[in-house]
């Protein structure tokens, strides 16, 4: 059972108020002004047309406005990921559900869920910008949520058997096994998984910040809004600004919010012992050395073992998780079947009435490009981070080193690299189809790195002294101990890939520099065009062309390789 680090000892005694208070105190008071601005932009009118400057000395608001929606879709985004994910991992009925709608809603584009919900939005607060910030907030959880929620499930359903067994021997009820044992088992996995979220976030804030969908422009103050209109000016000047501002938002995320994480979820790996110092942080050490926080922190901590001592108790065996299906599970799927026929004819029908089969056929020949462009980019990106994330994984000082760097790249958007592509194929006169096509792997390979450091960095001592004393090297060690280790990990994080590259199309295969325009073939060049022209029939076909590839190319292959790596490779 995981065992969280004992309270510090200040002597026996009350400590008095020191430097670690008022360091503390200082980055609470921030925090709260932080809440105070958010909650006055919220209720402030909204602009009939979009104020964006590019005056640099701009920036440092802009960079204020777009953490605070980062940090509030992180907060929505770590609230669905523990309760869909458990309740997917759970209950086999819900997972037989959830799951395939979880893949589906991965592989529905971000600017489809922008069209379908920004008139929503708008209309909850008319006039003011609360609305608007609802749905730039809505927007980057849907490029965050999908990732951790299916990190967290292959989580859960990867505890190893025999801390399962230890907690129904000690009789701990759902809610104390839920927080003392599968939270935290998942904790490591999660916090990589959450700080790819939040570069996922990065990589799509332009289309959140900057909505058009037909007569719809809105443009709300943050560094994505800031970026699209240096890149429509064609002013190479704000980029690097813009780049700059998003080295400091980033270095500023690693110190006060990751490291800090790392740190603190590192005691939570499944090992027995380290050769090497675990990672530090010294937000995580005020925090730890501060009455203050502790002061604090003592309600929450009390109001937790109150719930613990409340929750029922177990009484009988464990479960079998894996029993077969019976014919209430049948009946449970016919049902749902039923239901999802009669929404996806309410669906077909009022498309079919506008758009006839040749035009049906035209999206479904461009999603089979974009198909081929994904997996040959995953393979690609496999390739080189596999290696390059078990290392990583192995040796917490080269995490320390090569997190920071990993996370600025991933958090670097590629939009910003459009104007330089488009740029280099005018020069060179190259195919757009095949030299835009790396731009959709930019934001996205950093899934499967970040999954891989996760488990890599879960594989026991005990295992890897074995390897060493057995003298396991080259090829046989990465067939017997590292890619077996890895290889649920690696699953997780190639599944997000694949959508998140699927996704991803949409601002890919479309590069613009001021007046020039470049288009790949494919998918999400479709879908990009009708957003901007505001035909929801079209953009309605082409979401669900390409949530048909996705899901049944996570159906076909990726899930069924998940399965054999939960049921192979689980640590048990």
């Amino acid at each position: 059972m995981f065992q969280a680090h004992p309270p510090i000892s200040v002597g026996g005694h009350r400590r008095a108020f020191g430097i670690w208070d008022v360091v503390t105190l200082g980055l609470l008071l921030v925090t709260l002004a932080l809440l105070a601005e958010g909650g006055r932009v919220a209720v402030a009118a909204l602009p009939a047309e979009p104020q964006i400057d590019l005056d640099p000395a701009n920036l440092p608001y802009y960079a204020l406005r777009t953490t605070f929606r980062m940090v509030a879709a992180l907060a929505c985004s770590l609230v669905f990921t523990l309760t869909y994910a458990t309740a997917a991992a759970k209950s086999r009925r819900a997972g037989m559900v959830l799951i395939p709608l979880l893949d589906l809603l991965q592989s529905v584009p971000i600017l489809g869920f922008i069209s379908v919900t920004v008139t929503f939005f708008l209309s909850l607060s008319p006039g003011h910008a609360f609305g608007a910030e609802c749905a730039a907030i809505f927007a980057i959880f849907t490029s965050q949520a999908w990732n951790m929620a299916f990190s967290f499930y292959q989580s859960l359903r990867t505890v190893p058997a025999e801390l399962t067994e230890v907690s129904y021997s000690l009789r701990l009820g759902p809610w104390m096994r839920f927080w003392r044992l599968e939270v935290p088992f998942a904790m490591p996995a999660l916090v990589w998984n959450m700080m790819m979220s939040v570069s996922g976030g990065w990589f799509f804030v332009v289309a959140s910040e900057t909505i058009s969908v037909g007569s719809t422009q809105l443009a709300l103050p943050g560094v994505g809004s800031y970026i699209g209109l240096a890149v429509r000016e064609q002013d190479l000047g704000a980029i690097l600004w813009a780049v700059g501002t998003m080295l400091v938002v980033v270095l500023i995320y690693d110190q006060m919010l990751f490291r800090p994480l790392v740190a603190w979820a590192d005691r939570f790996r499944f090992v027995q012992e380290s050769e090497l110092a675990p990672p530090g942080s010294w937000v995580l050490a005020t925090f730890r050395r501060s009455p203050v926080v502790a002061a604090l922190a003592a309600p929450l901590a009390r109001l937790g073992d109150w719930t613990f001592r409340v929750s029922p108790h177990d009484r009988g065996p464990m479960p079998d998780r894996d029993r077969p299906a019976r014919a209430g599970d049948r009946l449970w799927v016919a049902g749902v079947l039923v239901l999802l026929a009669g929404l996806g004819w309410r669906f077909v029908r009022p498309v079919a009435a506008e758009i006839g089969l040749e035009e049906i056929l035209e999206p479904l020949g461009l999603g089979l490009v974009t198909l081929v462009r994904v997996m040959v980019l995953i393979a690609l990106a496999s390739l080189v981070w596999v290696p390059v994330g078990v290392w990583i994984g192995l040796s917490p000082r080269a995490a320390r080193i090569a997190q920071p760097i990993a996370q600025f790249l991933a958090a670097f958007p590629a939009n910003l690299l459009f104007p330089l592509a488009v740029l280099a194929i005018l020069h060179w006169r190259l195919n757009p189809d095949v030299w835009l096509s790396p731009l959709m792997v930019l934001g996205t390979q950093w899934y499967i790195l970040f999954n891989v450091i996760a488990g890599a960095s879960t594989i026991p001592t005990e295992l890897r002294d074995i390897g060493t004393s057995l003298r396991v090297r080259g090829w046989l060690w990465w067939r017997k101990i590292a890619l077996p280790a890895v290889f649920p990990f690696y699953m997780t994080g190639a599944l997000t890939a694949s959508g998140g590259s699927w996704n991803a199309a949409i601002v890919s295969e479309i590069a613009t520099w001021g007046d020039v325009t470049l288009r790949a073939h494919g998918l999400g060049a479709y879908i990009a065009d009708a957003t901007a022209a505001g035909d929801f029939t079209r953009i309605l076909l082409g979401i669900a062309v390409m949530s048909g590839f996705v899901l049944i190319l996570n159906r076909a292959v990726w899930r069924p390789l998940y399965l054999f790596a939960e049921r192979r490779f689980r640590l048990s």
